[in-house]
């Protein structure tokens, strides 16, 4: 039993919204009609509301509680399908299932196989060669076609039978016909004489077939279980494949964890291994070099470089030490270390990205929806077209023959299984390199928006800028050295955890071995400090404070107007009421903005920055990063309505953002985008979370998104123009039965591949 829930990736707890759904794992589906009748299964029990996802095997049904499990898991079953209930945990059922899958249709194809080839050649042979045939030759070729269309073709009877009883049809009920019709017919001709008139049979690529050849059609049997059972064989093992895209995330846990349980009476540390689910939040983890971190945590003690390539896909490893933060899945390459861990089990970032993921392809793009739709209406369409096109081939004087033969073809080759993969395995695949990318993408509908937007609008603190204040520039105004100034100022803000103390502080320690003592403290908030340092009077504060204190500005007019101009903060340093100094702070952009932006622009894209900073602070991010256009001074309440703004004119517009006065602006536009630092409500708003550090993850996005949708595209045009173009050959006798099976079975696989090609998505960075 599951909940929808939101992915807090900061290590917050999640939380639970109060729409409960059941996941359920299915087993037994043949192709997109199957996975259309659970899902009109499972709509049947009270106040439930399903969806079936074909492609990843997998249910969720919403409005039913956990009481309701086995119910919902006995009206599958009665449809002649599979179920278990769906554990993030363990996923066996479902593997197995699949294997077992996989493994009975290589079985049966291998002896298909072994069979047909022979088969085929003595048939063809004997068929095309009259002198060549032997007494009973007929029996030997029916005595080989048997158990290639009983035993190695019984998933597709079955499913058909299955659907009988229910009064329904599936691909699988077109295929069984095929082979049922051939097998029946060659029979029937065979020993029986039936469609011996000495008319020639059907076309087969070069020409008719001979008087008497109607034991060709076993070859049709035999060659047509023998495709169909190659393409649903890899089919299946192509969609097995795509699922391990999304799977190898959760493949990252680690499955057992070195807990430190305390000391011996030697005062010796007691490290045990033990199952990752013994451990709980606040143990302290030991990892050694080479494995992988088991918890969200904070490094206690030790220092190594982390590889987080596998989380958000930066290939270049990250330096931790004492206070870092780490995140489990990561990997510790070289260095010992011990954690204190924070957020466990499914509070984990690895946990709640693997989650999101999971929920995201589960669920049905509209266009999917409408497909579904669809093939619901082509199997019994094309049935009775098979028929329609054989009734009006023989009464045009054409020979059963050769007319039950084209409405073989026109039987197989309307099959609309690629149809039904078109789009599932496209945005399973899109969704599962989005989350080893560091992309967390909430569902279609975000893939969908994100391949259409035409304008990025980026809030600058925390976003474009690293949301911390830093020195710009140090001025000294008298002899003392520039250093001297700084030192006298971290002397005076040690005392103050205002954002700019904080910044002079840390560029001291970066430039400087010594900071005085100070005494005598006196805080002005919003001015300035005034404390003693060496026995002088010292004032750190900006300029309206330091007027105050009738310190004359004149030497640093200059100075303070050129910071000014830059949109820099400006902190002045005096001495016994004599200025000796002016320092810079200024919020610094992200070393990859300017990257990003020039990536966004390369797409297409026009990119706005949208902050409620000065014109001044504002138009110098834009100018540093490269942004086309400004909105400053903009209030939280309005942020939106600049949204809807851009977007009256026409533009699909994607807000990126990671604070709680981005969130209605981010709920706003067409596509959401919450960076991992952000808050939790940034985060409930977006439609795409980036969880790497990296503001380049928003074009990449963007690319993977289009490219997915190409793929959507390329599938269903191609599965479409497929049935479109074929089903007129095979009407007016142009495709035998054998090269219609054939066709078919490759269509599906090649749509299946196509999307696989997804996993290789990538966007080159500038070098």
């Amino acid at each position: 039993m599951t909940a929808e829930s939101l992915m807090v990736p900061s290590g917050g707890a999640t939380r639970v919204v109060a729409d409960a759904a059941l996941d359920l794992d299915i087993s037994g589906m043949t192709c997109a009609a199957c996975a259309r009748r659970v899902e009109r299964t499972l709509n049947k029990l009270d106040g439930a509301s399903a969806t079936v996802n074909y492609a990843t095997e997998r249910a969720r049904v919403h409005g039913i509680g956990e009481a309701d499990a086995a119910q919902a898991i006995a009206r599958v079953e009665k449809a002649g399908y599979g179920a278990h209930v769906h554990d993030d945990s363990d996923d066996t059922w479902s593997k197995r299932a699949t294997e077992n899958r996989i493994t009975s249709l290589r079985r049966r194809l291998v002896v298909s196989a072994l069979l047909t080839v022979p088969l085929m050649d003595i048939t063809i042979v004997l068929a095309l060669v009259p002198g060549w045939r032997f007494p009973g030759w007929e029996l030997v070729c029916v005595l080989a076609a048997l158990p290639i269309v009983t035993w190695a073709a019984w998933p597709f009877h079955r499913a058909t039978l299955r659907n009988l009883r229910h009064g329904s049809v599936s691909m699988d009920t077109l295929v069984s016909l095929g082979i049922a019709a051939s097998f029946g017919w060659a029979v029937l001709s065979l020993l029986l004489g039936f469609g011996d008139t000495g008319d020639p049979g059907f076309w087969l690529g070069f020409g008719m077939t001979p008087a008497g050849a109607s034991s060709i059609y076993l070859d049709v049997a035999a060659g047509m279980t023998t495709f169909q059972l190659a393409g649903r064989y890899f089919e299946t093992r192509s969609r097995r494949k795509a699922g391990d895209v999304l799977g190898a995330l959760g493949a990252l846990a680690a499955t057992h964890v070195r807990i430190r349980r305390g000391t011996t009476d030697r005062g010796d540390t007691v490290d045990v291994v033990e199952p990752i689910a013994a451990l709980n939040a606040g143990n302290h983890v030991v990892v050694l070099p080479g494995e992988t971190i088991p918890a969200d945590g904070e490094v206690l003690e030790g220092n190594a470089a982390v590889d987080t390539s596998m989380m958000t896909g930066e290939p270049v490893p990250v330096e931790v030490s004492p206070g870092s933060a780490v995140t489990g899945g990561t990997v510790s390459t070289n260095g010992w270390l011990l954690l204190r861990a924070s957020a466990v089990g499914a509070n984990s970032q690895l946990a709640q990205m693997a989650a999101l993921a999971e929920r995201a392809q589960a669920r049905k793009a509209g266009v999917q929806t409408l497909v579904d739709r669809i093939t619901g209406y082509v199997v019994p369409a094309v049935i009775t077209l098979a028929v329609i096109v054989t009734v009006v081939w023989t009464l045009s004087g054409t020979p059963f023959t050769r007319a039950f033969g084209i409405g073989i073809s026109v039987l197989i080759i309307a099959c609309p299984c690629a149809l039904g993969l078109a789009t599932p395995t496209a945005l399973m695949v899109g969704i599962g390199r989005g989350a080893r990318l560091g992309i967390l993408i909430k569902g279609h509908d975000a893939l969908e928006a994100s391949g259409m937007i035409s304008t990025v609008v980026l809030d600058k603190t925390g976003t474009l800028t690293t949301g911390r204040m830093s020195v710009h520039a140090v001025t000294a105004t008298t002899s003392m050295p520039v250093h001297e100034v700084l030192r006298v100022a971290a002397a005076v803000e040690r005392g103050s955890e205002h954002a700019v103390a904080t910044a002079i502080l840390a560029e001291a320690e970066r430039r400087i071995s010594d900071v005085p003592g100070a005494s005598d403290f006196t805080t002005h908030p919003g001015l300035g400090v005034h404390a003693r340092v060496d026995d002088h009077d010292v004032i750190v504060g900006s300029p309206a404070f330091m007027r105050e204190c009738d310190v004359e500005l004149t030497s640093v007019d200059a100075a303070i107007d050129a910071a000014v101009d830059g949109a820099r903060t400006v902190v002045v340093v005096a001495i016994d009421a004599c200025v000796v100094g002016v320092i810079e702070i200024a919020d610094t952009i992200k070393s990859d903005a300017a990257e990003a932006v020039a990536a966004l622009r390369s797409q297409g894209i026009r990119t706005v920055l949208l902050t409620g900073d000065s014109e001044r602070a504002a138009h110098r991010i834009a100018a540093e990063a490269g942004i086309d256009e400004v909105h400053a001074g903009v209030r939280p309440a309005q942020k939106a309505d600049v949204i809807r703004e851009l977007q009256g004119g026409g533009t699909k517009v994607a807000m990126v953002g990671d604070g709680i006065n981005d969130a209605v602006a981010l709920a706003a536009a067409d596509l959401g985008l919450a960076i991992a630092t952000g808050t939790d409500i940034a985060m409930k708003s977006a439609d795409i979370i980036v969880v790497r550090d990296d503001l380049f993850a928003v074009p990449e996005a963007i690319a993977l998104a289009r490219r997915t949708r190409r793929t959507i595209r390329w599938n269903l045009g191609w599965a479409f123009g497929y049935n479109l173009a074929a089903l007129p050959i095979a009407a007016i006798g142009l495709l035998n039965p054998l090269i219609a099976a054939a066709a078919m079975s490759l269509s599906s696989v090649l749509v299946v591949s196509n999307s696989l090609r997804l996993q290789n998505v990538s966007l080159r960075r500038r070098s």
